[in-house]
């Protein structure tokens, strides 16, 4: 386990001090955010890398911190996690103007059912609700473009039953 803790969301080289888990991950070219929830450590860069080369690096940074022996995380390190409706209205924006747009091509619609710390839970409706690729749009499309645009969320879940519905796949 990384960090026990809860989640600890680091904005800025500021933030890291004292945690050398993210001061090393925010010393590698072009690292924006870094997000650790338990065993996840989530990087956000910020635009200008490329991705290959980041993703080596901080591989890199990450086993150099864990080898150093120091606090991975700060002992006392308090979340600094937006506030939940904060960071709600930010995945609201994401299902608006990415998500939904694309899922209603198919009949379908994606809401959200609950926001909690760094966990989004969602519900599939209309086309998306039971369709034998729910899965698929759901941890390839939706999940991906809510951590790239939100990277407090570390977990999405679906809470749709699709085995319910007028037309449920799963039966």
């Amino acid at each position: 386990m990384i960090f026990e803790g809860g989640t600890a969301y680091f904005n800025d080289k500021n933030q890291a001090a004292g945690s050398a888990l993210a001061e090393k991950i925010f010393a590698v070219p072009h690292v924006a955010q870094v997000t650790v929830s338990g065993p996840i450590v989530t990087v956000t860069q910020d635009g200008a890398g490329q991705w290959a080369t980041l993703a080596k690096e901080c591989g890199a940074a990450i086993r150099a911190a864990i080898q150093s022996g120091e606090p991975l995380v700060k002992p006392g390190f308090e979340s600094t996690l937006p506030p939940e409706e904060v960071i709600r209205e930010k995945v609201q924006r994401v299902l608006d103007f990415e998500v939904n747009p694309a899922v209603a091509s198919h009949g379908g619609f994606i809401e959200i059912i609950d926001v909690s710390r760094d966990s989004v839970v969602l519900k599939m409706g209309g086309g998306c609700h039971g369709c034998a690729s729910s899965t698929a749009t759901l941890k390839e499309g939706v999940t991906k473009a809510i951590k790239e645009k939100v990277p407090e969320i570390v977990n999405v879940i679906d809470s749709t039953d699709h085995t319910t519905g007028e037309n449920p796949y799963y039966q």
